[in-house]
């Protein structure tokens, strides 16, 4: 950068120089291109010289300064930007890790959740069908002493029916009035005849 100052710095220096030495012998009234006059190169050098130090100091103390200061300052913003970019990617990263260890953890409450509410469901619903079993059970056991009582209460009364019924019959036909004990035992031994020929 500094390079090519310098140089566009040198072709204004000669050009101006070259349009000063014009002047001079246009004003001499000389006729010629004054700059390949040997008499007036050492004029033409010196105000060469000068005017390359005044354009080289002006450009190196004023303006390659504002330009490499302007040159910093963009590259420092740029920097800036890069690392806030950077930033800004990692903490979208870091979350997006958040969130989807916070949705893989909701996951797993609700999955564990639904676990439990299945494990207690299964629970209460053993539990009552237990406790219906043994109320049916007992329902049952129940009903089934109250009909055996029954039986043997309607057996009982048939019996003692019968017999009283083969007494009668017996006083009435033979005229033979047997005792009790003899009749209960002609009704059962009937009974037993009759079960008999039923299962036969």
């Amino acid at each position: 950068m500094r390079r090519v100052h310098a140089w566009a710095t040198t072709a204004s220096v000669a050009v101006m120089a070259t349009a000063t030495s014009a002047a001079a012998y246009a004003a001499g009234g000389e006729a010629g291109l004054p700059q390949l006059k040997v008499g007036t190169w050492p004029s033409q050098l010196f105000w060469l010289v000068v005017i390359f130090a005044l354009g080289y100091v002006f450009m190196a103390r004023v303006v390659t300064p504002r330009i490499g200061s302007v040159l910093e300052e963009r590259r420092t913003r740029l920097d800036e930007d890069l690392t806030r970019a950077r930033e800004a990617s990692s903490e979208a990263a870091q979350t997006r890790a958040d969130y989807e260890a916070s949705l893989e953890e909701a996951r797993n409450e609700a999955a564990e959740f639904a676990r439990n509410a299945a494990n207690e469901a299964q629970a209460k619903a053993d539990a009552a069908e237990t406790k219906a079993a043994k109320k049916m059970a007992t329902r049952i056991g129940k009903a089934e002493t109250a009909l055996a009582e029954a039986r043997a209460e309607a057996e009982s009364n048939l019996t003692a029916i019968a017999t009283e019924a083969a007494i009668a019959a017996a006083t009435q036909v033979a005229g033979v009035k047997p005792t009790k004990a003899q009749a209960d035992k002609a009704v059962k031994a009937a009974a037993k005849t009759l079960v008999a020929q039923g299962a036969g």
